[in-house]
């Protein structure tokens, strides 16, 4: 009778056991992603029950929550809306979140491990842990001279610090205002939401980082004269032939320049001069020469497929592979099917004004709990190591060249020497052309890296005409300080 008793017992016990064990998992090893599960209705409730982090910029409350008299106890606003909206996102009743929202909602909400011992806190004293704040890199005023620069045009701006990768400015247009978004009334929720999901002009997508990626057109020769200075084998007096027009192989189309006119005026063009004029054919001959292989593998090293968080997530940028020859041609001033991201195309011009190396991007500066208490604090990191330092400098000698006597004039600053380079890229439709710059000043110890883009409805305009002049004001507001 005892044995039974005894088995019995252990059994007993053996279940105790497990069940602290799995207790302790749930609790302690899987509370946050079970937390942050979008089927858990409980949490969904129970986050807008408690004070949820602040989102600040320049020390600003751009997203907080303030007490109600409704079941949730708090309900989510947004100052200057539209403004950082691309970024700082949204978070719903019913539609989910997206932006800083989403991607450190465990942060905002409390939840995350490194918020262990407010938890503890919190469950010893009987309360719900608040969220942390987010304190981003952006800062308040260049934010709005970009803002205000781009105007009424569909694009995007990006400016970050090229020593440390931190974001200064990340603007998208067309906008919209999350505080619908975040009503308590389903109803109104979904209005809106659908209003701008149904929107062609695409305001829900962070054009920055995310949405329909863009052509880059000939900023994409910044990353092709790296190439060819980083392979030993081309100088910036290297000369290729200077046709009025190349055929494509196997092909009955053929590669013009911009305007369909000459680069320069002789039979060979240097690479120096055929950058500064931004001629198209001299970079097909010269992406035939440098081959796939050279190209894409310094694409890879500036950034080109690889998965990146800001910790927004970005789309990776897209370098093809497998061309033939006319392809391949294309691809070397930026056409065909290479696509980019304004944040990768401010990347390209990191490396360069960094000496070579490209620092993580980061939108980011803190993590602050409810006590003030530090939880996390923004150190550099080198992303990649793109480019050789004498590379670098060489491109930059280049870049200037292109703002002081080129086609990127409109980016000149009185007493400032402005590294840059346009673009005028195709988009495949009829009448609409991508217009780009990007580029860093000062060009000696640069502050600041910019990349513009502005979507046109016609082929009327240049990248130096739109584009240009939009960075050259961030830039002064950026070194004027």
């Amino acid at each position: 009778m005892i044995t039974p008793l005894r088995r019995v017992g252990i059994v007993v016990l053996a279940m105790f056991a497990a069940l602290f064990v799995s207790s302790s998992v749930i609790h302690v090893v899987a509370s946050e992603d079970i937390a942050l599960d979008s089927r858990n209705v409980r949490t969904l409730y129970e986050s807008f029950s408690a004070e949820r982090g602040q989102i600040l910029v320049g020390g600003i409350p751009v997203a907080r929550s303030i007490p109600v008299e409704t079941q949730f106890r708090f309900l989510r606003t947004y100052s200057d809306g539209e403004l950082y909206a691309p970024v700082v996102g949204y978070y719903t009743l019913n539609q989910g979140n997206a932006g800083i929202e989403s991607a450190l909602n465990s942060v905002l909400t409390g939840q995350a491990n490194s918020q262990a011992f407010e938890q503890l806190v919190a469950l010893v004293t009987g309360t719900t842990p608040e969220g942390a704040s987010v304190a981003l890199t952006i800062d308040p005023a260049i934010q709005r001279v970009a803002w205000d620069a781009l105007g009424d045009q569909r694009g995007a701006v990006v400016a970050l610090d090229p020593a440390t990768g931190r974001i200064l400015a990340m603007v998208s247009k067309p906008s919209f205002d999350p505080n619908p978004l975040a009503s308590h009334q389903n109803s109104v929720v979904l209005d809106a939401y659908n209003t701008l999901s149904d929107d062609p002009s695409n305001p829900l997508a962070n054009r920055a980082i995310a949405g329909d990626q863009y052509f880059p057109g000939s900023v994409f020769k910044v990353l092709m004269m790296a190439a060819a200075l980083d392979s030993g084998r081309y100088s910036a007096d290297s000369e290729f032939p200077n046709p009025p027009e190349l055929a494509l192989p196997l092909s009955t189309n053929t590669v013009k320049n911009s305007g369909g006119r000459l680069c320069g005026g002789d039979e060979t063009v240097t690479l120096d001069e055929a950058f500064r004029l931004s001629c198209n054919i001299p970079f097909a001959e010269l992406g035939l020469e440098l081959g796939e292989n050279t190209i894409g593998s310094l694409a890879d090293a500036f950034g080109f497929g690889a998965t990146l968080e800001i910790p927004l997530r970005v789309t990776p940028s897209t370098f093809p592979r497998g061309m033939d020859q006319a392809q391949l041609m294309l691809s070397s001033f930026g056409q065909y099917d290479v696509r980019v991201t304004p944040l990768q195309v401010a990347m390209m011009s990191a490396a360069i004004a960094n000496n070579g190396d490209l620092m993580r991007p980061n939108l980011v500066d803190s993590i602050i709990a409810p006590n003030l208490r530090v939880l996390q604090d923004f150190q550099p990191t080198v992303y990649s190591s793109p480019v050789s330092p004498s590379t670098a400098q060489e491109l930059t000698r280049m870049m200037v060249g292109n703002v002081s006597q080129g086609v990127a004039s409109n980016a000149a600053i009185v007493g400032v020497d402005v590294a840059g380079k346009t673009g005028t890229a195709e988009t495949g439709l009829d009448t609409g052309r991508s217009f780009w710059f990007t580029g860093f000043a000062p060009a000696e110890a640069p502050r600041v890296v910019v990349a513009v883009v502005v979507e046109g409805d016609s082929s009327e305009g240049s990248g130096n005409s739109v584009a240009a002049p939009i960075a050259r004001k961030v830039m002064e507001a950026v070194i004027s300080r």
